[in-house]
């Protein structure tokens, strides 16, 4: 398997459409021929505190072309960690000022889909045991001292009372401000524990019993912090009155409440951030937090400007219309300035978070620079946020506003031309007026969408998120078989599929 591996190394570095498109086949036999060998087999790992698959089989069994495995439903596969998930993570938005904390906690208390710390645990699973720091990984989450069990994430590494000043909650912690400041003596610094690499492994396998580092399971936590703080920013900035089919946090609290409870969240998050011990991880989920603004701006820009936003490049172009099924030119009607901000701001949006968390969740897994399980998971990540988004934005004009748990053609009242509406405009020009002043005047919005209904918009926009969560499970061939990987192809499914 390590040749097998090398082998698709350097093919993993054109993950995008037209080279995963040229490579399927041969993607395929080496998958097969490779999970065939004795590589295959699970590697056997001490049980890790977060694993509840102790008594699966050791090895996944073999399958042909007339049986296969059946699928596997990723909420009912992982949903006892996903319970935990959200029932610890409110110990991790405690605050001296309680109304800050009943606004934090807000929409982590409503029904939520959780698709974002979902794939961070099913890709931790699928492909924990495979990278080349693995065995350091799973040692640092057992070895007291080095900073990688449950446990020692919930421990500042600064003291307790200068990272958290006064705090009513940590009375015996923190200093009041009733007094003037003395210098404490410093803190006693215990050594930490040195890892001693073992012999390695000839090849790559999976970890038996399926296993969860605690850091993964953090990061999960985290990277749902900060898709709620973006949520409770974006419904600022929308005017959004309903969230999750109940009033949103700024009709429940005010704007400057819910504002200052986002700051709140992505502070918080970082925090937590900074002891997963992965500073390539803070890079990537420090990015996230960039690309949601740049995607607001991007966005906001294009509302106002009319999405004018710089030219397609040809190779876009090109790539655009292979995955529509009909040739793009720079002239058609559709408007190549609108698809260029349209689809970057769905990625910086949506799909920037999906897929850095989901490469950070396999880096804390200990897989290495030059390995396969990062490019995996982050071209996983990026087509399946994509397609979410497309999604979405379908079901903005499909779905019932009790569907969405927030009103529906929301979209066209903020002024934004979403796909369905882009695909429209290419078959009725009258589109294109009412694109360009924003849907302003009075009835306009209706008049879009009667054009959205009487185009293949929707249907159009629906065929671009297949042919995104397509190529998503197509690079998921590049794992070994495992339940993780049949509940991510699962799952690439349902995101398609969703009615709501």
């Amino acid at each position: 398997m390590r040749r097998w591996t090398a082998n698709i190394s350097a093919r993993a570095r054109c993950l995008g459409s037209r080279c995963l498109t040229n490579s399927t086949q041969v993607t395929r036999r080496r998958h097969s021929s490779a999970l065939a060998q004795p590589a295959a087999k699970l590697r056997p790992e001490s049980t890790l505190s977060n694993s509840n698959n102790a008594n699966k089989p050791t090895a996944p069994p073999t399958t042909t072309a007339t049986s296969l495995p059946p699928p596997v439903d990723p909420y009912k596969y992982l949903a006892p960690e996903l319970k935990r998930l959200r029932t610890t993570l409110l110990h991790l938005l405690g605050s001296s000022h309680p109304s800050l904390t009943q606004i934090a906690e807000y929409y982590f208390l409503q029904p939520s889909k959780q698709i974002r710390p979902l794939l961070v645990l099913l890709f931790s699973r699928a492909t924990n045991g495979l990278g080349g720091d693995w065995d350091e990984k799973r040692w640092g989450a057992e070895q007291e001292g080095a900073r990688g069990r449950a446990e020692e994430l919930d421990r500042p590494l600064s003291r307790p009372d200068v990272l958290n000043d006064w705090n009513p909650n940590m009375p015996d912690h923190t200093h009041s401000f009733q007094s003037v400041y003395e210098l404490p003596p410093p803190r006693a610094v215990s050594s930490q524990p040195i890892y001693s690499p073992r012999a390695a492994l000839a090849d790559p396998a999976l970890a038996s019993p399926e296993a969860l580092l605690p850091s993964q399971l953090r990061l999960a936590q985290i990277v749902e912090m900060i898709h709620v703080a973006s949520l409770l920013h974006d419904d600022v900035i929308d005017g959004a009155t309903l969230r999750r089919g109940a009033p949103s946090a700024p009709a429940a609290f005010g704007n400057k409440l819910a504002v200052l409870a986002g700051d709140f969240l992505l502070g918080r998050a970082s925090a937590a951030l900074s002891r997963l011990g992965s500073e390539e991880v803070v890079e990537l989920i420090a990015g996230v937090i960039a690309n949601l603004v740049e995607g607001e701006i991007l966005q906001m820009q294009s509302a106002l400007n009319g999405g004018k936003a710089g030219p397609l490049s040809e190779s876009f172009l090109g790539e655009l219309g292979m995955e529509l099924g009909r040739e793009v030119g720079r002239e058609t009607p559709m408007g190549r300035e609108m698809w260029n901000v349209y689809l970057k701001k769905s990625y910086l949006k949506t799909a920037s978070l999906i897929a850095k968390s989901a490469r950070a969740a396999v880096v804390l897994g200990g897989a290495r620079e030059g390995e396969i399980w990062k490019e995996v998971a982050y071209a996983y990540g990026r087509n399946i946020g994509i397609a979410f988004q497309l999604v979405d934005d379908v079901l903005d004009y499909e779905a019932a506003g009790s569907q969405l748990g927030k009103p529906g053609g929301a979209d066209l009242q903020l002024g934004l031309a979403t796909g369905p509406a882009l695909f429209a405009w290419e078959e009725h020009a009258a589109m294109g007026p009412l694109i360009s002043r924003k849907f302003e005047q009075k009835g306009d919005v209706e008049l879009a969408r009667d054009l959205v209904r009487r185009s293949s918009g929707v249907e159009r926009t629906r065929a671009l998120a297949q042919a995104h969560a397509d190529k998503a499970r197509e690079v998921l061939l590049l794992l070994p078989e495992s339940d993780a990987r049949r509940a991510l192809d699962a799952l690439a499914e349902r995101v398609v599929k969703r009615t709501s």
